[in-house]
This record gives structure tokens, sequence and C-alpha cells, in this order.
């Protein structure tokens, strides 16, 4: 009984994998979305200046630290608004799914930006350590989307398949190469095929 069960909720998940990859994607656009709304709330900016000192850190790290904390200390708004609307931005083209490649790209090294420089690589790595920082998973969540798109193809719920149908060429910022070249996962399977008669798959 337990067996069955488990294989109904299995065979939800492969069947609906195109689906849920899609809602994957538009529930991190949200995240995104918000995360930048919270860098243009009063205040933010005066509470962020000075953050980049990299107490803590190893010694040889000092000039990485040195260098950003001369870049952002003096003006905190211009790259707290920087970084927000960037991230409002990507949040829109996540959601929408608007030239996706680009946009995995960008979101992943604008994650690993932020894990290396604000979030210090997640803080000295010692006794009491309990947290690597978010940015590193953000990171790893951007390349997962990117293996999901390499898996499943061009996404029906995205701004970018309605474009691709229009203009072809859009394909080239939007989906991974194996499949705007017409690679053999982006064929729809005929009717019938597998089936008996039906002309099953070749060798």
């Amino acid at each position: 009984m337990l067996s069955e069960a488990q294989e109904r909720v299995d065979g939800w998940f492969v069947r609906n994998a195109r689906v849920l990859r899609d809602a994957f994607r538009i529930g991190f656009g949200a995240i995104w979305l918000l995360d930048g709304s919270l860098k243009f709330a009063p205040g933010f900016p005066a509470a962020f200046s000075g953050s980049i000192s990299g107490q803590g850190q190893p010694g040889w790290l000092a000039p990485w630290f040195a260098f950003w904390a001369a870049q952002v200390n003096p003006d905190p708004a211009f790259w707290v608004y920087l970084v927000g609307t960037l991230e409002v931005l990507l949040g829109l083209a996540l959601v929408f799914g608007f030239v996706r490649k680009i946009a995995y790209t960008g979101g992943l090294l604008l994650s690993l930006f932020i894990w290396a420089v604000p979030e210090g690589f997640g803080g000295p790595y010692g006794p009491g350590s309990t947290d690597i920082g978010t940015g590193i998973v953000y990171g790893v969540v951007f390349l997962s989307l990117f293996i999901l798109d390499a898996t499943y193809g061009p996404s029906p719920w995205s701004l970018d398949r309605f474009l691709e149908r229009r203009f072809p060429s859009w394909a080239s910022v939007a989906e991974i190469k194996g499949f705007y070249r017409g690679g053999p996962s982006r064929r729809e399977p005929s009717p019938g095929a597998g089936t008996a008669g039906g002309g099953g798959p070749g060798p």
C-alpha cells in the first residue's frame, strides 16, 4: 500500500516536471522581486554603510575587502540602489521568462558577487559557524535552472516562447544551444509513437 502511494506521488512529479520547472522559476523570481524591493526601504543605505569591512576574515583576504570598502562605503546608497534595481529586473525576467539564458547567467554572477562582497564569503568558517551565506545557495539555484532548461527545453510559460514563435532568432538569448538548434529533445513525439503499430523509436 505504501509503495503504491509512493509510486503515485513519484508519477505525479514525473508527469508534471515541465510545469514544476516553470513554477520553480516563477517562485524564485518572486523571491528576487521581494528581495530587490526591500533594498529601497528608507534607511537601508545608511544601515548598509560600513558593512564591508572583512572583519574576522583571513589576512590574505584583506586587500579584497579593502578594495570594495573603498568603493562602497563612501556612497552606499548608489550601490544599494544599483543592486536593488538589478535584483528587481532579474526577478521580473524570471517571473515572465524573459531572456532566460541571460537572466540565469546574470543571476549567477550577481549571486556570487553578493556572496563574495556584502556577505564576506559567508563569514569566517570556524568553531560556531553555522551559515555559509545565501548568495552561494542562490548561485546553485541559477545553475539548477540552467540544467532544468537543458533537460526539458523551451518553456511554454514564458515570454521567450511567445517571442520565439515570431522571431526564431530570439531563441539564441533564451534557450540552451542544443534546443534552439533543433536538438532531438525538442521534437514532439508523434501520436501513437511507441504503441503497437505506431513505429517505436528506432535504434
